[in-house]
C-alpha cells in the first residue's frame, strides 16, 4: 500500500515538473523574438565596450600620456606655472582634464593640478582638484592626501587636515610614507591644542617606524608635548 502511494506521489511529482517544463518551452516559444532581440542586444553592448576599449579608449590613453610628457618635466622642475597651463604648443596639466577627460592621463592630471595649485598658494584651487583624485596607487594616493592635509594646514582647518593625514596612513600604510605624514598629522595637532593626539601619533612613530628618520628625532617632539601636558 505504502509502495503504491510512494508511486502515485512520484508520478505526480513528475507530471509537475513535465507541466512546468511545457510552460517554460511555451514561454519560450511564445517570447522567442524579444528573447532574441535581447540577447542580440547585450552582445551589442558587450562589443561596444570591447571595442570602445580597443579603438578608443587605449589610443586615447596614448595620446594623453605622450600629451603630459612636458608638463610632467615642468612639474620635476618646479615650474608649476608652466606645469598647469603649458607652454607654446605643449599642453598644461589642466588642457590634459579637458582634452582627454576619460584617460587615466587626466585623472593623473588632477592630482599634479592640486599640487601645483598648493605650491602656488591657490589653497582653493588645490583642494578641488586634489579631493577629486583617487587611486589604488599606494605612494600616489598616500602622497595625494597628505598634500590635502596641507591645504587644509594651510587655511587653518586643522580637523580635515588631520582627518586627510589619517586617512593617508590607515588607507595606504607603508614604511615611505607613514611616518613623515604621522609626523605632520603631530605638528597640526599641536597647533590645534589637542595635545594627546598629537602624543598618540609621535608615540605610534615611536613604536612602528624606529629606524625611519622621523623615528631617530621623534623623542624630542613627544618629551615637547609631555611637557607642555604636564604644564597644563
Amino acid at each position: 500500500m505504502a509502495k503504491k502511494k510512494d508511486t502515485a506521489k512520484a508520478e505526480k511529482n513528475l507530471g509537475g515538473i513535465e507541466s512546468a517544463l511545457t510552460r517554460s518551452e511555451q514561454f519560450i516559444e511564445d517570447n522567442q523574438k524579444v528573447l532574441t532581440n535581447a540577447l542580440i542586444g547585450v552582445l551589442a553592448i558587450v562589443l561596444l565596450i570591447v571595442a570602445g576599449n580597443r579603438f578608443i579608449l587605449k589610443p586615447k590613453n596614448a595620446e594623453a600620456a605622450a600629451s603630459m610628457y612636458m608638463a610632467e618635466s615642468f612639474f620635476e622642475l618646479d615650474s608649476f606655472n608652466l606645469a598647469l597651463y603649458g607652454y607654446g604648443t605643449y599642453p598644461g596639466f589642466l588642457d590634459i582634464i579637458d582634452d582627454y577627460s576619460i584617460t587615466k592621463s587626466a585623472k593623473l592630471a588632477k592630482y599634479y593640478s592640486g599640487v601645483c595649485f598648493k605650491e602656488l598658494g591657490d589653497f582653493e584651487s588645490a583642494e578641488e582638484y586634489l579631493s577629486k583624485f583617487s587611486t589604488k596607487d599606494m605612494l600616489v594616493g598616500a602622497t595625494a592626501l597628505s598634500a590635502l592635509g596641507d591645504v587644509y594646514s594651510e587655511l587653518q582647518e586643522y580637523n580635515k587636515a588631520i582627518n586627510s593625514y589619517l586617512k593617508a596612513v590607515n588607507k595606504y600604510p607603508n614604511s615611505f610614507t607613514t611616518p613623515v605624514i604621522l609626523k605632520k598629522a603631530g605638528i597640526v595637532y599641536e597647533a590645534a591644542g589637542e595635545l594627546e593626539g598629537a602624543l598618540d601619533v609621535y608615540k605610534r612613530i615611536q613604536s612602528d617606524y624606529p629606524d625611519s628618520a622621523e623615528g631617530r628625532e621623534i623623542e624630542k617632539y613627544i618629551g615637547r608635548v609631555e611637557a607642555k601636558i604636564s604644564a597644563q
